[in-house]
């Protein structure tokens, strides 16, 4: 079977978010594209293709058979030529670039270390950072967009296709303003009767955040703002003392030092969770991705990103 010119990156880039991410409302705010201009996209693909790839249904999009099988060889293929015609630029003399993704406690934390030793050891190469949330930049990540993604590993399903290499441990935290009475909080059903900044539903931390409050029989707050902005969490527990932010602790680290704000005396061990390096699998990755693999590695190797050492994360 001769492959359909017509098939377009464009094309197959609609059809992994919306995938992935199982809306075509998610994906079209991934892409930066409207609910309308997404669903043509992908009936274009299905017209092209003689299939239908997706159901909508009341419960949400599902993957036909069909679909099942060309998500795998989809995302591949777009992988495998963006890789391609980087090297290709790269090979010719090319400036090179590397585009990484970056989950919100590593993009304030480890990144900008990393970056400026990497941009040392590698002055002609093009640094893109990405920050979002871990289904937008997996979902980018296995299309070939991005190089490698740095973050909190994600549910087993988010992570097809790819490989985790960890780089350090990091847990959850809850934390307010240093003059907030919720600091006096020893129980986490009292969290209640203050505003509770929440992981949103695609955050890598939510599900982890939601265990360790079903195993003391905390239900979800109702009195909440599910946000994954560190900019707008950040300026509205700063604001308002009646405030609590439950966010990953490389996010507040510097806030913490310097108090501005102080984390509230609560147990969340069990928010416990690896964060590494992702790629795609079965691909040799870029002199680039590898260089700057290893900076972050020789970082951690030291100390993790908020200055504590290694061994005092428990696995």
């Amino acid at each position: 079977m001769n492959v359909d010119r017509r098939i377009k990156f464009r094309h197959l880039d609609a059809f992994s978010a919306i995938a992935r991410a199982r809306s075509f409302t998610a994906a079209a705010d991934q892409l930066n594209l409207t609910q309308p201009a997404i669903s043509k996209t992908l009936k274009e693909l299905e017209d092209i293709l003689d299939t239908k790839v997706l159901e909508r249904s009341r419960s949400g999009v599902s993957l036909t058979p069909q679909g099942e099988v060309f998500l795998q060889f989809a995302e591949q293929s777009t992988a495998a030529l963006r890789h391609g015609l980087r090297s290709i630029q790269a090979s010719a003399g090319t400036a090179g670039r590397l585009s990484i993704g970056a989950l919100p406690s590593v993009a304030s934390s480890l990144l900008p270390q990393a970056v400026l030793i990497f941009a040392a050891q590698s002055p002609n190469t093009q640094v893109e950072i990405h920050e979002g949330a871990h289904l937008d930049l997996t979902t980018r990540l296995r299309s070939g967009t991005m190089d490698i993604v740095v973050g909190r590993l994600g549910k087993p399903d988010t992570m097809i296709g790819l490989i985790f290499q960890q780089l350090y441990s990091e847990r959850v935290v809850i934390v307010a303003r240093p003059d907030s009475p919720a600091l006096a909080v020893r129980d986490p059903a009292e969290l209640e009767a203050y505003r509770v900044l929440y992981p949103p539903k695609d955050a890598a931390i939510r599900p982890l955040v939601a265990r360790m409050l079903i195993s003391k029989g905390v239900p979800l707050f109702r009195n909440r703002i599910e946000t994954a902005s560190p900019v707008f969490g950040r300026a509205v527990t700063l604001a308002d003392p009646n405030t609590v932010w439950i966010i990953s602790q490389g996010v507040v680290a510097d806030d913490i030092a310097k108090g501005r704000l102080k984390m509230i005396a609560l147990d969340t061990g069990a928010t416990e969770g690896a964060v590494g390096i992702m790629s795609r699998a079965e691909e040799i990755p870029s002199v680039a991705a590898r260089t700057f693999t290893t900076v972050l590695q020789d970082i951690c190797a030291i100390e993790d990103p908020k200055g504590a050492r290694m061994d005092e994360y428990p696995e």
